[in-house]
């Protein structure tokens, strides 16, 4: 077996636990994992192809979420403020990046030479 062949087959193998996973949570754990799901069928499909391709990360948040009911709410509320301040950086920090790249930008770029275009000296003539 190739390496192209051994690169396609084992995406064809995530993919397929992908699937599995995805749609075992779709059906079963959705609802365990986030109250407000419940009974909204009609978004389900749209979150599908991140499932499958992220399903390692939906199992492991899986599996926590189940652990988790011994877990003091205060520990909660403060990864959920971590997370939130988090945002708050990178939504202030994208505008200060983006802005320091249109400055430093070079401006005294030579301009493209310019192309005369002639029409053939056959078609001219006639």
């Amino acid at each position: 077996m190739g390496a192209a062949a051994l690169i396609v087959t084992l995406g064809q193998a995530w993919l397929l636990a992908g699937l599995g996973v995805a749609l075992a949570f779709l059906l079963f754990g959705l609802d365990r994992i986030d109250p407000a799901a419940r009974g909204a069928y009609g978004f389900r499909p749209l979150l599908l192809p991140g499932l499958v391709l992220l399903w390692p990360l939906v199992v492991w948040r899986w599996l926590d979420a189940a652990t988790q009911t011994g877990r003091p709410p205060s520990l909660r509320r403060r990864h959920k403020r971590a997370h939130a301040v988090l945002w708050l950086i990178l939504a202030g920090l994208l505008p200060l990046v983006l802005g320091t790249a249109v400055t430093l930008r070079q401006h005294d770029l030579p301009a493209p030479a310019s192309l005369r275009i002639d029409a053939d000296t056959d078609e001219a003539e006639e």
